[in-house]
């Protein structure tokens, strides 16, 4: 019993990462970009920190090099001119 319950502790501490950015796809599409449907839209793959960007997220993590944010900026999207 001892051994499910860590199991199922771990299970729960390894998707809480996955999920954090999942309001990132609920504001985009609040801000008018119903074609992000889900975290695919800027990740290739399963999203993880350091992972493959698709053409999207490549531009948003550039320009928030480019503009030295701290954080990405959905609205940055607007200028996104790629599908």
């Amino acid at each position: 019993m001892r051994i499910a319950t860590l199991i199922a502790a771990a299970a729960l501490i390894l998707a809480v990462p996955a999920q954090a950015k999942m309001p990132w796809v609920k504001k985009s599409q609040e801000l008018g970009f119903a074609e992000v449907k889900d975290c695919k839209a800027c990740h290739v793959g399963a999203p993880k920190k350091g992972g493959e960007m698709s053409a999207r997220g490549k531009f948003l993590e550039e320009t928030k090099a480019k503009k030295k944010a701290a954080e990405v900026d959905l609205n940055w999207l607007k200028d996104y001119k790629g599908k």
